[in-house]
């Protein structure tokens, strides 16, 4: 099982970079294109770390999936604008399914035993 959990996490990795890269498009589609095409993306991808991220310093139990719903409802919206509504909506099932998976319990165990490897590790550096 440890095999689909951590392949579970790679498609949530490949999630998030997918809607960075839509909101980035979309920006460079913007005008001025050299502003939003660079800002936008840099926007989510803090936001992310901030607020969505496993280990975000201000994440918690409302608004790591508040940031999350933003981020890829954002990125879907997107993808529509550019004229692209079933690449908006492939994006919305896959964003959808990939992190209902990332929430069922042998998945976040992979996230808490990697946490507690790390912490352990970084321990007994110091």
């Amino acid at each position: 099982m440890p095999f689909v959990g951590w392949t579970v996490l790679a498609l949530v990795f490949l999630d998030e970079l997918l809607a960075v890269g839509a909101i980035g498009v979309w920006g460079f589609h913007q005008d001025p294109w050299w502003l939003w095409g660079w800002l936008l993306p840099l926007a989510a991808m803090l936001a992310w770390v901030l607020f969505a991220s496993p280990r975000a310093r201000f994440g918690g139990p409302l608004l790591r999936p508040l940031v999350k719903v933003l981020v890829f409802g954002l990125a879907c919206l997107a993808l529509w604008d550019l004229g692209l509504p079933t690449e908006a909506g492939g994006l919305l099932v896959f964003s959808i399914a990939v992190n209902a998976a990332a929430q069922l319990p042998f998945v976040t165990s992979l996230l808490a035993t990697a946490g507690e490897t790390a912490g352990a590790t970084a321990g007994h550096d110091a």
